[in-house]
């Protein structure tokens, strides 16, 4: 299926889209881990069910030299021994800040106490709009039926 619209060829979705990639880019130019980021991005992308967005982090994590144990147990991460603990707070904080309409008060206290123990204000204030924006970008892509499969690798890269 062909997606159901192109915001970057509309004048106006071209031109948010602009400023949607600007705060991406200082996110991604922040002391967070970029392992982390995308780590981040993939699990929220699972959960939000967007097949763009779970391509690109997981080719992009297989380029940064990421395990491919690491990269496919991320849907199960609780279940796994393969992640730090930095990296298990920032996927708690991820899916609590993802599953707000599932009946979830927002993030627990517990995942942000860990998440403040493994990161200093920058990295929690590049999280939480990580996050958010993936959040964002998930959905915009779910909306317009932007599938999967044909994401090459380090194409956000290259956009920065």
């Amino acid at each position: 299926m062909d997606a159901r619209f192109d915001l970057n060829s509309n004048d106006l979705g071209a031109k948010i889209g602009k400023r949607f990639a600007n705060v991406s880019l200082a996110i991604k130019g922040s002391a967070l881990p970029k392992v982390t980021q995308e780590l981040v991005s993939l699990r929220a992308s699972q959960l939000n069910g967007c097949g763009f967005c779970v391509d690109a982090h997981a080719k992009d994590l297989a380029v940064a030299g990421e395990p491919a144990v690491r990269v496919n147990l991320v849907a199960a991460w609780r279940e796994s021994t393969v992640f730090t603990e930095a990296e298990r707070a920032a996927l708690a904080l991820a899916e609590e800040g993802s599953r707000l309409a599932d009946a979830h008060q927002g993030v627990s206290d517990e995942t942000w106490s860990r998440v403040r123990e493994h990161y200093d204000d920058d990295q929690i204030a590049a999280l939480i709009y990580l996050v958010a924006m993936i959040n964002a970008a998930n959905r915009l892509l779910v909306i317009t039926h932007t599938k999967g499969g044909s994401y090459q690798a380090g194409t956000f890269d290259s956009a920065s």
